[in-house]
């Protein structure tokens, strides 16, 4: 209530004009959550108070990309060119790319030379690579200064660069020679040269580096920064740790909606994103799915002379045919996890399915000591063989379904985060109910 009241008085502010006002309530709070302001606010006013705050830019950056591109569309261009040339060179390629041809002709002529060749070389980079996310504004030092000459250096470069914590040392050409830290400087002698100081053992990527990939070599090896370099090992650009984070963030977003089988393609948000946009998302597993349940009733149309003899059956199968689904579950979160952060690879499989067989048998014994005691209660001996066997069975099937669907996607260059659960549920419940009435129909017929 207090933040509604909050934003009510905000606006009510800046359809007043009172612009000083709007600016001494804000004036406390942070970028990111400025940002969060501006996305709550009525359109008119939020780029009447976003083209007023001090730290724009920096506030614009915080804001999603629809966002971005609503507000942007109601700002002159002497304001909307004035804000991205302001922001970093990553996020300015990326707004400059969200908006549509007809804006981006009638921005670029309102950009400096630097920016607009700046947008240009990151803006040709394939999305969801290196490139893309990488920025052009890193430290750069040669390997001939002295440490006091590379720290006046570092202060003259520091208001225009994304880190200086980490310099890169390059030559003439820009090649990449080497890297030193804040600390190294800060430690060493004044007279101590450059290159008497750098790491010469780099690590690096190339511009069509997978961003996942680079996400993983920065945390991998706590980089704060990671060089990325083109195919003519010029070094071209930086990816910080905070975009490195982003990216991941993004990925486990994608990976989570593709394990509840929705379609991942979006990066709208659920608030605000329109109707007809997530049902879009979600139409098109849900209607696969709906077919492959067709499976289940089949099998139970095939077998129907069985169990019209031992209605008991019915009462089971739910029960069966859930375990089996929610054990390949289980194997396919840990088997898609493992893949994703790199723990397991396709040369596994065959031992994997091994382990998983072992893990699913005892599983499967536990499950079928516990089921087998309902049945005999209920049907008496053969039922209760019936429901241990069809129990052992069904779940070692989920489990080597599960353990499998999502190395068969990566073989197949397809993302393994699609193998899932609900995916994976529909084919275990199908072979399940085939495996409990046809183990039925062969021990109940003696």
């Amino acid at each position: 209530m207090k933040q509604n009241n909050f934003l009510y008085l905000l606006n009510d502010a800046l359809q007043n004009q009172n612009i000083q006002l709007a600016l001494d309530s804000v004036k406390t709070f942070k970028a990111v959550d400025l940002a969060d302001i501006l996305s709550q606010l009525p359109l008119d006013s939020a780029q009447l108070l976003l083209i007023n705050l001090p730290q724009r830019a920096y506030v614009f950056s915080y804001l999603a990309p629809e966002v971005q591109v609503k507000i942007g569309n109601g700002l002159s261009r002497a304001d909307l060119a004035e804000i991205i040339g302001e922001m970093s060179s990553d996020k300015r390629a990326d707004v400059f790319k969200q908006l549509d041809l007809e804006q981006q002709n009638a921005l670029w002529p309102a950009l400096a030379q630097a920016e607009r060749e700046d947008i240009r070389q990151l803006a040709q980079h394939a999305e969801g690579t290196a490139g893309a996310i990488m920025s052009s504004e890193y430290a750069m030092l040669t390997a001939e200064l002295n440490v006091a000459e590379a720290i006046q250096m570092l202060r003259f470069e520091a208001p225009d660069t994304e880190t200086i914590y980490v310099a890169y040392v390059v030559d003439q050409a820009r090649k990449l020679l080497g890297v030193v830290s804040l600390k190294q400087l800060i430690l060493a002698s004044e007279d101590t040269l450059i290159r008497d100081l750098m790491t010469t053992d780099i690590i690096f990527v190339t511009t069509d580096t997978d961003n996942d990939q680079v996400a993983k070599i920065i945390s991998r090896y706590d980089l704060l920064a990671l060089p990325i370099i083109d195919e003519q090992g010029t070094m071209v650009g930086i990816v910080t740790y905070d975009d490195a984070m982003d990216v991941a963030r993004d990925e486990a977003t994608e990976d989570f909606l593709k394990s509840s089988a929705v379609n991942a393609s979006s990066k709208l948000s659920i608030k605000t994103a329109p109707i007809f946009q997530l049902y879009k998302k979600r139409v098109f597993w849900l209607v696969v799915l709906v077919f492959g349940s067709l499976l289940s009733g089949i099998g139970i149309a095939h077998f129907e002379g069985i169990i019209s003899k031992n209605i008991v059956l019915v009462f089971f199968l739910p029960l069966l045919v859930g375990s089996g689904g929610n054990a390949g579950a289980q194997s396919a979160t840990l088997m898609v996890r493992a893949l994703a952060t790199g723990d397991v690879v396709a040369k596994d499989w065959v031992f994997l399915m091994l382990k998983e067989t072992l893990v699913a048998l005892t599983l499967g014994l536990t499950m079928a000591a516990a089921v087998s005691i309902l049945g005999f209660y209920r049907g008496g001996e053969m039922v209760a063989l019936v429901l241990a066997l069809s129990m052992m069975g069904i779940v070692l099937l989920g489990c080597l379904i599960g353990t499998s669907l999502p190395f068969i996607l990566n073989l197949l260059k397809l993302d393994p985060a699609s193998a899932s659960a609900p995916l994976v549920t529909s084919i275990c419940d199908a072979t399940g109910v085939l495996v409990y009435l046809y183990i039925a129909s062969q021990l109940l017929s003696l």
